[in-house]
């Protein structure tokens, strides 16, 4: 994981953390200030490399001097979410995303899908990003929060889910449905985003018990985050 406020939130959230790195000559904000401290209060090893020795670890990615390492993410099964939906108080929220590759998008949705209230995320173990680090740094510390669920078959995941009293209802920039006016988004819900490209595959629009668009216009389509985004905000106004 890279990035000082994700770095920061890892910590805070207690997240198992093999060693710590920081860049020779960083720049020392408080963010950093705090790091640097909470290592030394938990015995936790810090070890100072050069900026080009933690470029070629993150893979170039923008690190901002700092980045830990941690044991492989541990993907939560949809038990998990459906358990911790039955818990909520409206039966349950999981955003689903079908051929989203880029990683940054998958942090993206975390992040949204944390302050919205969703218990989870859904991702197929196929054509799909994973939680690396890029998408730990994009989600801003929330995917220490937001358990993400990993489905060998994304589709089954779905008739699962339907069969426990979920309403499917997946984004489409054709659908003539406005989410706003989607019934069933102030119940159980899975929320499916396809990539901004291609969109959902035909097989998982057919596991949809809708399909609804969010009205634009001037472009043909929305990145996959800021959808995710908009339809979490329409489906909090209907649940309020």
């Amino acid at each position: 994981m890279i990035g000082r406020n994700p770095v920061l939130e890892a910590l805070h959230a207690g997240l198992p953390v093999r060693t710590a790195y920081i860049a020779e000559g960083a720049e020392h904000d408080s963010r950093l200030r705090e790091i640097l401290s909470y290592a030394a209060d938990h015995n936790m090893p810090m070890l100072q490399t050069t900026r080009g020795e933690l470029d070629r670890m993150t893979g170039g990615a923008v690190h901002q001097g700092v980045a830990i390492r941690m044991p492989e993410y541990e993907y939560a099964a949809v038990d998990d979410l459906i358990a911790a939906g039955a818990e909520s108080s409206h039966g349950g929220l999981i955003v689903a995303l079908d051929k989203v590759t880029d990683p940054r998008n998958l942090g993206a949705v975390i992040r949204s899908a944390a302050a919205f209230g969703a218990q989870g995320v859904l991702i197929p173990s196929r054509r799909s990003a994973s939680m690396t680090a890029a998408a730990w740094k994009s989600s801003a510390g929330a995917a220490a929060r937001v358990p993400v669920a990993m489905a060998s078959n994304l589709n089954q995941a779905l008739a699962k889910l339907a069969k426990t009293g979920y309403t499917i209802v997946g984004l489409a920039g054709e659908a003539d449905a406005d989410i706003a006016d989607t019934h069933g988004l102030d119940g159980p819900l899975v929320l499916v985003i396809g990539s901004e490209g291609e969109g959902m595959s035909r097989l998982t629009r057919e596991h949809c018990d809708q399909v609804a668009s969010i009205p634009i216009t001037g472009i043909e389509s929305l990145n996959a985050s800021v959808a995710a985004s908009i339809a979490l905000y329409e489906v909090a106004r209907a649940r309020a």
